[in-house]
């Protein structure tokens, strides 16, 4: 019998298998990769919210935990995905410089916010009130890191690949077994696709959808992630990752016309050199209105739990919240009232007097 039978390889469900593993846990993963948001997300991480100048949430402790696992995992898979780089926001104006220093002020952001304008001239790029510098940051090559990862469970006889039928569950005193499949517990880590699982689609996953464009671009010289309206990520060879749109209406992981115009506008703004688009895709990114995960585990069916509502911050949260979610099944270390699924408990009372299990 399976410790974890996990629902779903993107971020969440590789960061929890790991996490499982790692403490001698067996677990297999089922997936058919219809969700990808994780494959395609710009991927880098940064504890500052620069549109508000706030903290991300418990942003310190995430990035202890999230740096020790991807260290790990590289050792473990022989593979480079995290990859240490400034990211500078450019100025547009005094007034912007003058809220950046405010900011970095503040005790809560002072670890992250330089307070060193950063005068360098990178090529393309107009920048006369220069650039402030968030540290600690970087990106992980999120599809790398997957395809790695994925591959790594398949050689090892832990990966599942077919889409999972919620219909086949069934419970006993032992915890579930789903087919031929008997485990202790269930995590599902689906992302967007939570809105089929009949146990938990009550919950608020709203979904926001991103489309990003990867260009090539022989004229601009970047060894910084540059953040402004959007994000320019350089990935070698003249090929850059840029990003992101927001989209609350549209649920589908298809490029749109509209996406590709507002994207092409925005790096008009910031570099001033021709440009090629190399790839143009989309994906629905799990978001929770509060901007907080959905962790728990389910008020009628205790072997079943739930890791998702990663949002735009997958790569800083998804070991940190695997984390806490294993050591809430494993240990009994409570949840933080905050992210535990019980926030939502009317809204599950409501969802009894409907289909749902």
């Amino acid at each position: 019998m399976l410790d974890y039978l996990i629902v779903g390889s993107g971020l969440a469900g590789i960061s929890f298998a790991e996490i499982a593993l790692k403490n001698n846990k067996s677990i297999l993963v089922v997936d058919n990769m219809s969700q990808v948001s994780s494959r395609v997300a710009g991927g880098f991480y940064n504890p500052v919210i620069l549109k508000r100048f706030s903290e991300v949430w418990n942003a310190q402790e995430q990035l202890i935990i999230m740096n020790d696992f991807y260290d790990e995992i590289e050792e473990k898979l022989q593979t480079k995905f995290n990859h240490k780089l400034p990211i500078l926001r450019k100025f547009f104006s005094i007034e912007e410089q003058n809220n950046w220093f405010a900011a970095s002020d503040k005790r809560n952001l002072a670890p992250f916010l330089s307070t060193k304008l950063v005068s360098k001239k990178y090529k393309s790029i107009d920048s006369p009130y220069n650039y402030g510098e968030v540290l600690h940051t970087g990106y992980v090559d999120t599809m790398l890191l997957l395809d790695t990862y994925r591959e790594y469970l398949k050689n090892n006889d832990l990966l599942l690949d077919q889409s999972f039928d919620w219909g086949y569950i069934e419970f006993f005193d032992f915890g579930v077994q789903y087919k031929n499949i008997q485990a202790r517990h269930i995590i599902f880590a689906e992302g967007f696709g939570l809105h089929k699982n009949p146990f938990f689609n009550y919950l608020p996953l709203d979904g926001t959808k991103g489309e990003m464009f990867v260009i090539k671009a022989p004229d601009l010289d970047l060894d910084v992630i540059i953040n402004t309206s959007v994000f320019i990520l350089p990935m070698g060879n003249d090929l850059f990752k840029v990003g992101a749109t927001y989209n609350w209406q549209d649920k589908t992981d298809l490029p749109t016309s509209e996406g590709k115009q507002e994207l092409i506008d925005r790096i008009k703004e910031i570099i001033n050199c021709d440009f090629e688009i190399i790839e143009h895709y989309g994906g629905v990114r799990p978001t929770v209105k509060d901007r907080r995960p959905l962790i728990g585990t389910h008020e009628q069916f205790q072997s079943l739990h739930i890791l998702n509502g990663l949002g735009t911050r997958g790569v800083m949260l998804g070991p940190a919240m695997a984390k806490v979610l294993y050591d809430y099944i494993e240990n009994d270390v409570p949840l933080e009232r905050e992210i535990d699924i019980k926030r939502f408990h009317k809204r599950y009372l409501k969802s009894l007097n409907s289909d749902r299990p």
